[in-house]
């Protein structure tokens, strides 16, 4: 990514800042992973990432809704059924979840080694 002067740095930098701003934290990327072979409801997201506490999870799936990365389907069920689910926009991170788990390795073998 080359730019010429500091503005169109800046602003060739505000798409990377967004994409960063929706996905930070530790618990965002572990929540989508969780969703991605099936939808699921709360209890069973909250079981499969382990130290995340009911309201982390909670805020969480509301930014994540909020992003349009999932989706929150209420059935008419006594007691009500909910369900989360990863959209197809959400979809479209595969590859960038695919290339942070490369660099991640890279990095982690030049730090410690392994």
């Amino acid at each position: 990514m080359g730019c010429g002067q500091p503005e169109e740095c800046l602003a060739a930098l505000l798409p990377v800042r967004d994409a960063l701003e929706v996905l930070s934290g530790r618990w965002k990327l572990p929540i989508l992973i969780a969703l991605s072979n099936r939808p699921k409801r709360f209890k069973e997201i909250s079981k499969d990432i382990n130290g995340i506490t009911d309201k982390m999870l909670s805020k969480e799936l509301k930014d994540l809704e909020i992003n349009k990365l999932v989706t929150r389907t209420v059935y008419d069920t006594f007691p009500p059924t909910v369900e989360y689910a990863r959209t197809e926009h959400s979809r479209t991170l595969y590859n960038v979840i695919g290339a942070l788990n490369e660099w991640g390795t890279l990095h982690r073998k030049e730090i410690i080694g392994h």
